[in-house]
Parts: structure tokens; sequence; C-alpha cells
């Protein structure tokens, strides 16, 4: 059974650091490109980053590129989110979840992941 589970959101002040994981089970992990997605309150679901199968490389959303850093641990099966800096506007409840795209090119788009974790919250106080 496929299984991704995110941990490590909480409630942290403006400025702030948070790092997510998820832990993943039921495939071959290191076959897959991760990423991390989030919804805010009212809002679609947005991408946040991804990584490709091996590490090689990781790519971000434009409002979070050179705040937030995607790793993978691929021995332990995890992928975890770094998050510096905190802006109240990231605000929202992250999720984990699994491409169905081969090979290295970017996946940034909802459809192109399944399965997906049940989500942390993750709130930014100014």
């Amino acid at each position: 059974q496929v299984q991704l589970v995110e941990s490590g959101g909480g409630l942290v002040q403006a400025g702030g650091s948070l790092r997510l994981s998820c832990a993943a089970s039921g495939f071959t992990f290191i076959t897959y490109t991760m990423g991390w997605f989030r919804q805010a309150p009212g809002k679609e679901v947005d991408f946040v980053a991804a990584i490709t199968s091996r590490g090689a490389k990781a790519y971000y959303a434009d409002s979070v590129k050179g705040r937030f850093t995607i790793s993978r641990d691929n021995a332990e099966n995890t992928v975890s989110l770094q998050m510096d800096s905190l802006k109240p506007d990231d605000t929202a409840v992250y999720y984990c979840a699994r491409s169905t795209q081969l090979g290295n090119g970017e996946a940034r788009y909802v459809y192109q992941y399944t399965p997906w974790g049940q989500g942390t919250q993750v709130t930014v106080s100014s």
C-alpha cells in the first residue's frame, strides 16, 4: 500500500523556520520525483517545490525561491522541506506527493502527482 505521511507542521512567528518531513512507503521511492504543494484557506492547491528521483535537480515556485529548500534521503525514503524566513502568506496546509512523471523533466502541476499525503498545517503569525 502506497503511503505518504507528512509531519513537522506547526505555529511559528514571521521570520521563523520550520522543517517538514514526508515518510514514504509501499513503493520504490528512488524511482520517483517527489513534490510539495500547499493550499491556503479558500485558495487552490499551489506547487511549492520538487526534487528529482536521485536528487540531481530541485526546483521551486517563485514565491518560495531562496527561502525554502527541498531535499530527500533515498536510504530513509523521506523527502523534506526546510522553510526559512517564513511569512504570514506561507500559512497553508502542506502536502507531500509523488510525481507520475518519468525522468528529470519538471513537474509543477497537481495533475502530475498521485498519491498525496494527508497534509500538515503550517501557520505563520505576523
